[in-house]
C-alpha cells in the first residue's frame, strides 16, 4: 500500500512510501530523491504519438518516468519546478481537468491525456487555458501550482471570472468559456489581458496566486532592466575614458 506525505510550505515536496510492486508515474525531471529499493524506468506513454502529443501540444516531456517498489524501505519524493503548492486529488473513477503543466505524479490506474477546451473561442483566446490535461481513473493524483492554492466551490449557475493563467484545475461539471475583460480601453490598458476564463457551476475549481507565466515575465523584465543598466554604466565609463584620451 502506498502512503504519502506532503512536506514544506512554499517549496513543497511529496514523499511516498512504496510496497513491493507498487508503481508511481511522474513527470520527467520531478524526482527529488529515491532509496535503493526503488527501480526507475522511462516510458513513452501512449507510444510515439502519445509522447508527441504531450510534447507538442501540452509542452511536457516525451517520456513518463516509472518508479517501482522493489523491496523494503522503498521511498521517494517529488518536487515542483518553482515555488508553489502540491495538491493531492484522490480519484475514484472520475476525471479531472488540469492546466497543461500541472501534473507532478500519480499512483494507481490513472490515464493521462490531452483535453481541448470545448469552445473554439476559448481555444483561440484563452491563453494558458487553450490546452487542458485530462486525468481519469482510480488512484492518487498530485498536481503542482504556483504560489498559494485557492479552492472554490461553485453552486449551480454561479459564475466566476478568472485570469486564465490562475486556473489550475476544475471538475468536468464546471462549464468553461471565455469572456472579454471589458471595453477596448480596459482591454488594452487595464493590464489584465483581453479575456477572462468564465467558469459556471456546479463544481469545484482550484486557483493559483502565482502563475508561472507571471513569474517568468517578471524575471525577464528584471533581466532586461539589469542588462540595460550595465550597458549604460559601461557606456558612460568608456565615454569618460575617451574624453580623457582626447584631451577633454
Amino acid at each position: 500500500m502506498i502512503t504519502h506525505e506532503i512536506i514544506g510550505d512554499d517549496m513543497q515536496a511529496v514523499v511516498l512510501n512504496l510496497g513491493a510492486g507498487d508503481v508511481v508515474r511522474a513527470e520527467a525531471g520531478a524526482l527529488m530523491f529515491m532509496t535503493e529499493a526503488v527501480e526507475m524506468d522511462a516510458k513513452m506513454e501512449g507510444g510515439l504519438l502519445g509522447g508527441l502529443k504531450r510534447k507538442v501540444l501540452a509542452g511536457e516531456s516525451l517520456f513518463i518516468t516509472y518508479f517501482r517498489g522493489a523491496g523494503a524501505g522503498a521511498r521517494l519524493a517529488f518536487a515542483g519546478p518553482y515555488p508553489g503548492k502540491i495538491i493531492h486529488m484522490p480519484l475514484a473513477g472520475q476525471q479531472m481537468l488540469c492546466q497543461r503543466d500541472a501534473f507532478l505524479c500519480a499512483t494507481g490506474n490513472i490515464d493521462l491525456s490531452i483535453a481541448f477546451t470545448r469552445r473554439l473561442g476559448a481555444g483561440f483566446f484563452g491563453g494558458e487555458g487553450f490546452i487542458l490535461q485530462k486525468m481519469e481513473g482510480t488512484g492518487d493524483l498530485f498536481i503542482h501550482s504556483g504560489g498559494t492554492i485557492v479552492p472554490v466551490e461553485l453552486h449551480v449557475g454561479e459564475r466566476l471570472r478568472v485570469d486564465t493563467g490562475c486556473l489550475v484545475a476544475l471538475e468536468p461539471t464546471v462549464d468553461y468559456d471565455i469572456a472579454r475583460v471589458g471595453g477596448i480601453k480596459t482591454s488594452l490598458f487595464g493590464g489584465e489581458g483581453l479575456f477572462f476564463a468564465s467558469l459556471t457551476g456546479p463544481g469545484r475549481i482550484w486557483l493559483q496566486t502565482l502563475p508561472f507565466s507571471r513569474l517568468a515575465e517578471r524575471i525577464h523584465q528584471a533581466f532586461r532592466s539589469d542588462r540595460d543598466d550595465v550597458k549604460r554604466d559601461f557606456g558612460g565609463a568608456f565615454g569618460k575614458i575617451g574624453d580623457l584620451i582626447g584631451g577633454e
